[in-house]
């Protein structure tokens, strides 16, 4: 099985970002946890990015909030699926986060869920690791399944509450 990468740009990301990692490991997939600045560490983003195929990776998670360039400047030096999270961390209340990582050229995508969404991107990271591995994908069809039994039962609790 390929690993998946959860970049955060702060270690002050690690409350949300968590999220991501704990669906990851839900799901058995090997993940690594990094903190790398697209600012303050930019040779070692390019580093990580441009290696991450050959290091066994399959899919890259960045978070970052304010400017959020992680995404976009590991997408840009890597051939593998990134997807963004964008971190509500300034007066702005993430919406700068979220530009910064949505806009990105065409050719060089990052896939972005909603602000402070660490859940959704680990749930699309799954998604993604699953095309290329059975077993995974029939986790994933089990949890959705999983899903759904929930929602129908809490229906038919509230059918029968006001009927």
């Amino acid at each position: 099985m390929k690993k998946a990468a959860v970049i955060m740009g702060s270690d002050s990301d690690l409350p949300i970002v968590k999220k991501a990692i704990d669906v990851l490991k839900q799901f058995g997939v090997p993940v690594e946890v990094r903190v790398l600045s697209a600012h303050r560490c930019a040779a070692q983003v390019s580093e990580f990015a441009s290696n991450a195929e050959k290091n066994g990776f399959g899919v890259i998670i960045a978070a970052a909030g304010k400017a959020a360039h992680l995404a976009g400047a590991i997408a840009g030096q890597t051939p593998l699926p990134v997807i963004g999270i964008p971190i509500k961390a300034s007066a702005l209340e993430g919406m700068d986060a979220l530009l910064a990582t949505v806009q990105m050229p065409a050719g060089v995508p990052v896939a972005t869920v909603a602000i402070d969404g660490a859940a959704n991107a680990g749930y699309l990271a799954v998604q993604i690791l699953a095309v290329g591995d059975g077993a995974l994908m029939d986790k994933f069809k089990a949890f959705r399944a999983e899903q759904t039994e929930k929602v129908l039962q809490a229906d038919e609790k509230i059918r029968g509450e006001f009927a």
